[in-house]
């Protein structure tokens, strides 16, 4: 396949694709390797890494084993973050297709709600919105999806005024075909290569959002996070240090590889970019 050829040209881009596919294994496994609540006290507290096989990366000053707690939290960041871009992703896409499409007013009235949206400090609305509502997982990938689209929507708006313009646009118009079918089926499939790549770096940065609520107290209470996890663990911080670390290195890994997937997939999508590696 050319696609698979040209990304895997880029080195860091299949190593942040391995990466993934592990967080990826660690979530679905989680219910397999750890049935039970990752809520559950599991042994005694302050059980460090390695120090007990039973507890391979220990457990909390509650008694938790941390080894649970990341497989489950993996799933918790995966999802909020797969979600809300997803959101963020239709939104931007419906928004930045009619704009760029229609111009004139339409386009007038839509780009001034986005620049609306982007006025506002990202984390701090996010921050409000979950604070003035109650903090569960809906809230937060709505909230986190609600700052997202707005870019989304002017790269998307960016590609169809390059397209609206081609050949191949103008035939569909002269033979009569419907507006949504032009839009959705002929110009879209050929502006998805740039959203694809901000997509994934958007799934990073719902990952690390999630983590800053919960890190400060407004992650959802009924779900294990990586956020939680840390935020648990800064209490003790000089006690076991290992409680925040974890957690903060897969946090970082996981959002190192959707950067790097999203370099490789901008090298493998973008022709201009082809063969330079």
């Amino acid at each position: 396949m050319a696609f698979w050829r040209q990304y895997r040209r880029n080195v860091a881009a299949v190593i942040g694709l391995a990466i993934l596919l592990v967080v990826v294994v660690m979530a679905v496994s989680a219910p397999l390797l750890y049935p039970g609540d990752p809520w559950d006290m599991a042994g005694k507290p302050f059980i460090w890494p390695f120090q007990s096989w039973k507890f391979p990366l220990g457990t909390d000053r509650l008694g938790r084993d941390v080894a649970a707690c990341i497989f489950h939290g993996a799933r918790v960041s995966l999802l909020i973050g797969i979600v809300a871009t997803t959101v963020a992703v239709v939104v931007g896409i419906v928004v930045g297709a009619f704009a760029g499409f229609y111009g004139g007013k339409v386009d007038d009235v839509l780009m001034r709600l986005t620049e609306i949206f982007q006025t506002i400090p990202s984390f701090i609305f996010i921050f409000v919105v979950v604070a003035v509502f109650t903090p569960t997982v809906p809230i937060i990938v709505l909230a986190i999806a609600v700052v997202s689209w707005p870019q989304l929507a002017r790269l998307v708006r960016g590609e169809f005024i390059a397209l609206r313009g081609r050949d191949f646009i103008q035939g569909c118009i002269a033979i009569g075909m419907s507006d949504l079918r032009i839009i959705f089926f002929q110009a879209l499939p050929n502006a998805l290569a740039p959203v694809i790549v901000t997509a994934s770096v958007t799934v990073a940065l719902a990952i690390l959002a999630e983590s800053g609520l919960a890190f400060l107290g407004l992650g959802d209470p009924n779900v294990m996070s990586w956020g939680t996890i840390i935020g648990a663990g800064r209490a003790v911080l000089r006690q076991a240090w290992y409680l925040t670390a974890i957690p903060g290195v897969a946090i970082l890994l996981t959002v190192l590889s959707l950067n790097l997937i999203g370099d490789g997939l901008n090298d493998a999508l973008n022709p201009r970019l082809r063969g330079r590696r």
